[in-house]
């Protein structure tokens, strides 16, 4: 499991879905960990990909061909973020410059399988720095025809106060399915002004973004919104778990279906996207 110091801070990254298990900044913790053996408790600090968030049950047409994928959240029967947060990456390179940066790269390979008969190539670069920790995604379509695509990652930034522009909101149904875009401003998911979440339970997808940025009390995340136009943002309340999962994201949930915002990558195109995790 890869050890990154640098500028002040301290990471650990593992091959358990390329995922962002510890990140530090001096003695405070800035997302939430788990044991270094398992389980990632809600996909905390993975990456997903071919899509995040849920495609409606487990089922999309594209290119005029209907694909059936494994279902992997049965209570609501859809298929949720993605195909790699499970899986063990191969670590491909790990660097350290003294106490000026460091890095650790994985890969992995997407094959054709049912449900996403697609073949990619996905790399994770965690780049630590005094600027804070630095992760792109870059995928690969290396096979011979177009393939759906979508991305972002799962950590639970550790604080009490949400702050957050945005102009709309998604609502969900009782699946937790994308329903109707609404406005944020006045509404109850109003946090351009920052505050406790307090009882408001959240677990819906925020567009319109004044700025690619969420602070979670003293945790701040940054992204190119025009790579990165969604992010989802889940309270833990509700689930009895600690922080506010931040995930920006390609598109929306169920992109597969509805086409918003989703990446087509034809046979060697790239796609790459990146956010920073910082302490304020």
């Amino acid at each position: 499991m890869p050890q990154l110091a640098a500028g002040g801070y301290a990471a650990q990254i593992s091959r358990r879905g390329a995922a962002l298990r510890m990140l530090r900044h001096g003695p405070r913790d800035l997302v939430t960990t788990w044991p270094e053996e398992g389980p990632v408790p809600y996909y905390a600090g993975t990456i997903l990909a071919p899509w995040p968030n849920r495609v409606a049950g487990a089922r999309y047409t594209f290119d005029g061909q209907v694909h059936e994928l494994p279902v992997n959240e049965p209570d609501r029967g859809h298929a949720l973020h993605g195909l790699v947060s499970g899986v063990d990456w191969e670590v491909a390179e790990v660097l350290s410059a003294e106490d000026d940066h460091a890095f650790a790269r994985l890969t992995h390979a997407i094959v054709p399988a049912a449900g996403y008969p697609f073949s990619l190539a996905l790399q994770v670069v965690h780049r630590l720095d005094a600027g804070g920790l630095t992760t792109t995604v870059t995928a690969r379509n290396t096979g011979d025809r177009a393939a759906p695509y979508g991305c972002g990652p799962h950590p639970w930034l550790l604080g009490d106060e949400l702050h957050l522009s945005a102009a709309q909101v998604l609502e969900t149904d009782e699946r937790l399915l994308p329903g109707t875009l609404s406005a944020v401003p006045g509404s109850r998911f109003d946090f351009g002004e920052p505050r406790e979440p307090d009882g408001t339970v959240i677990d819906n997808a925020f567009t319109g973004l004044a700025r690619g940025e969420v602070r979670v009390g003293g945790v701040r995340m940054t992204w190119d919104p025009r790579v990165l136009p969604w992010v989802q943002v889940c309270t833990s309340r509700q689930l009895g778990y600690e922080g506010v999962a931040v995930e920006p994201m390609t598109c929306p949930p169920d992109a597969f279906n509805s086409g918003t915002d989703l990446v087509v990558l034809r046979p060697g195109d790239e796609h790459v996207a990146s956010w920073t995790i910082s302490a304020v």
